[in-house]
């Protein structure tokens, strides 16, 4: 009799032994079917050493129903799985869902229904109808996807569907892919672009694992060092994988990457319909697709042969997953390359603190890019004192920056105003009775946003229609909009330069992969004068004829008492303006404030990266804040505030006494309600000889708390909300 350990995809229940049934082959990483009761689940096949459990009689055992006909999970990645959820405190079940969150695995070859809008238009038109038909312009999946993404209910997809509003066509799952080859273009590289990718290209045939930090000013082309890496892991026969931070920059580098190989590579996202997933999964855990670019999820894909990986924007605290597994995908990316023995390239122009702190320990190898490409030059910075530089009352930009706007205007170039907030307001207020409208669900500000004329929670997603009437003291006509979001901005542009074409570009208005794609061909085609957008447009974009960057707000993101505001801060303005002239034409960058000579504004204006960085890992040294200690948040949350209260007490009064280790809190939350479930926090600081992960586990593993308490560990956090 032959028994196996089986990782069942069920967090809530550890490995579990089967017995193998005569005929049926296994092996670790066989991905099997097994009976649990009267169900029948998927789980992997693992090694029997790495999941110790309590043994049975083998005449106890049931037998494993099915070995599906996919690659087992090969040993690098069952690796990273267990590394992932003892890092994290993850299940390694909640870990190995992602590996297998497409489906692919379990698939077989049936045709899959999918939709896509005919123009027809219903007679009766409601508002989620209204709202599917705004949503699924140029979009195809099916009936659950459309749903999902229009922000409706099956049922409203399902009575569109009846009305004829929708095409139906059958696809296959598993379709044959384009591989692109590595000598379909060629490029002009700059002797300091040549020297590193020859470097790169160098680790890549040794096929032994190096960390790159590839740091170039915006502009110096990294895309194209990185491609010739990518081109040499082609010439070996290797996979590759390019992490991007955001949806919105797939199909911009899709493109890109196509002219250069000839083909594009396979997409990895939450954006995708789920036949490409299983189309794309099954791909590339048969060895038939060789590059895969993809958001953080597509570090955990069952590559058959990977030899290289690359995360672009390095520095994007979106790698960061906010919740289940909360993992930081540069740092698995790290280690996925580490089991798999390839080099990884963490490429930035303004590199994360950890990560320049990893190059002066001498675990990463630092390649700088200094120069723009072709002989452009960094833009010129210039902070406008909004103190002095009194914008109009009732408007948001200094008289400064709307000179500026109209020079550029005159010249025919193209302008970019950037406010990291999205909607018309952040804010809606009764002048009367002074009520603001928050969400119901969360102690969060609802947003007004004028152009879909609705109020929305940007963190549980409610939404409601504008009140006419205060819904406090029922006053009309008093309700009033404070602050700037980027719509307000818009219409102040629209204002001042009627004539001008203007977007507005946000995670609301820029929602797939093909959005992006024509909001790039319309700026490349001249067809728009002026951009106001969000974080979406601070990185990855190269227009030519964009010279001028106006921040409308930089003190924004130096509010509140966040570790890494100011880093955070000085990329994000640094990256925004590395957006101007990116070619022969100059740039100009004007940033408003009310503390020009905050360091952070100072650094921006003098050019001075090197130093800003030097004070900001120096003030993190002296307050041993990481790089140089660690820390981990405890989240406890339940939808009754005492049993929450109660519990994260609990965990307070119970904490170990160690030399090196310090527990802060418990504290409510600054968003102490989420999604109708109320918050508290606790803080855990540790210095790096102290074993984090295993003292919090068994202090935790310990206690018990009320079913109804989610209690959640995330490790270095990067979210103090």
């Amino acid at each position: 009799m032959n028994r196996v350990r089986v990782l069942l995809l069920n967090a809530a229940l550890g490995p579990l032994d089967y017995r193998v049934p005569d005929g049926m082959r296994v092996e670790p990483g066989s991905i099997v079917m097994a009976p649990l009761g009267p169900r029948k689940l998927p789980g992997v096949v693992w090694e029997t050493e790495s999941f110790p459990v309590e043994e049975i009689d083998p005449k106890k055992l049931r037998p494993l129903l099915e070995v599906r006909d996919v690659p087992p999970l090969r040993p690098p990645l069952r690796r990273l799985i267990e590394w992932t959820a003892a890092y994290y405190f993850a299940s390694p079940a909640s870990v190995l869902r992602m590996v297998l969150s497409s489906g692919a695995a379990f698939a077989d070859n049936r045709a899959i229904s999918e939709y896509r809008l005919n123009g027809t238009v219903p007679e009766r038109i409601t508002p989620q109808r209204q709202l599917a038909l705004e949503k699924l312009v140029d979009t195809q999946g099916t009936v659950s996807e459309l749903a999902f993404k229009a922000g409706v209910s099956v049922a409203v997809i399902r009575g569109l569907e009846k009305l004829g509003v929708f095409d139906r066509e059958d696809v296959s799952p598993f379709a044959a892919t384009a591989n692109p080859s590595p000598d379909f273009g060629t490029v002009d590289l700059s002797d300091d672009q040549q020297n590193v990718s020859n470097i790169l290209m160098e680790a890549v045939r040794a096929s032994q694992f190096k960390p790159f930090l590839l740091d170039g000013v915006t502009g110096s082309g990294k895309t194209e060092v990185y491609f010739e890496a990518i081109a040499e892991a082609l010439r070996q026969d290797k996979q590759v994988l390019v992490l991007l931070p955001e949806i919105a920059l797939t199909e911009p580098f899709l493109n890109r990457f196509g002219m250069r190989f000839g083909a594009e590579p396979l997409a990895w996202h939450s954006g995708m319909k789920q036949s490409d997933r299983k189309k794309n999964w099954r791909a590339l855990a048969e060895g038939n697709a060789k590059v895969i670019v993809g958001a953080r999820s597509a570090l955990f894909l069952p590559y058959a042969n990977l030899g290289l990986i690359v995360v672009d924007e390095a520095h994007e605290t979106s790698f960061k997953q906010e919740d289940g597994v909360r993992y930081h995908a540069r740092d698995v990316a790290v280690m996925r390359g580490l089991y798999e023995q390839i080099p990884v390239i963490l490429a930035s122009a303004t590199p994360a603190i950890e990560s320049r702190h990893q190059v002066e320990q001498g675990n990463y190898e630092l390649l700088e890019l200094p120069a723009r490409f072709g002989g452009a030059t960094m833009p010129d910075i210039e902070a406008l004192d909004l103190t002095e530089d009194v914008p109009p009352r009732g408007n948001w930009l200094a008289p400064t920056l709307v000179a500026a706007l109209e020079e550029n205007l005159e010249r025919g170039e193209q302008s970019l105003l950037f406010l990291n907030r999205r909607g018309f307001a952040p804010l809606t207020l009764c002048r009367t009775c002074g009520h603001r409208i928050d969400c119901p669900n969360c102690t969060a500000w609802m947003v007004e946003h004028r152009l879909t004329r609705r109020l929305a929670c940007h963190h549980c997603g409610h939404v409601m229609p504008i009140p006419e009437k205060c819904p406090e003291c029922g006053d009309e006509d008093s309700l009033v909009a404070c602050g700037p979001g980027v719509e307000r901005i818009c219409d102040e542009v629209k204002m001042l330069f009627p004539q001008a074409r203007t977007a507005i570009v946000t995670s609301d208005t820029i929602w797939s992969p093909q959005r992006a794609a024509d909001f790039v061909n319309q700026m490349e085609a001249g067809a728009i004068d002026i951009v106001v957008g969000t974080q979406l447009v601070t990185k990855g974009y190269h227009f030519p004829n964009l010279t001028l960057v106006g921040v409308v707000d930089a003190d924004i993101g130096l509010e509140g008492g966040d570790l890494r505001a100011a880093e955070r801060s000085f990329q994000q303005i640094a990256q925004v303006a590395g957006r101007a002239g990116r070619a022969e034409k100059p740039g100009r960058v004007y940033v408003q404030t009310r503390m020009p000579n905050a360091p952070v504004i100072q650094a921006l204006i003098k050019n001075d990266r090197e130093g800003f960085y030097a004070a900001e890992i120096e003030a993190r040294r002296q307050a041993l804040a990481p790089p140089f200690a660690r820390w981990a948040a405890i989240i406890v949350s339940s939808e009754d505030n005492k049993e929450a209260m109660e519990t994260a007490r609990l965990i307070g009064q119970t904490a170990p006494k160690l030399d090196g280790f310090s527990v802060y809190g418990p504290a409510p939350a600054p968003l102490s309600m989420l999604r109708g479930r109320h918050r508290h926090r606790l803080l855990v600081h540790a210095l790096r000889s102290v074993d984090l992960q295993n003292i919090m586990r068994d202090w935790l593993e310990k206690l018990e708390w009320p079913r109804a308490v989610r209690v959640g560990v995330d490790v270095d956090p990067y979210s103090f909300v």
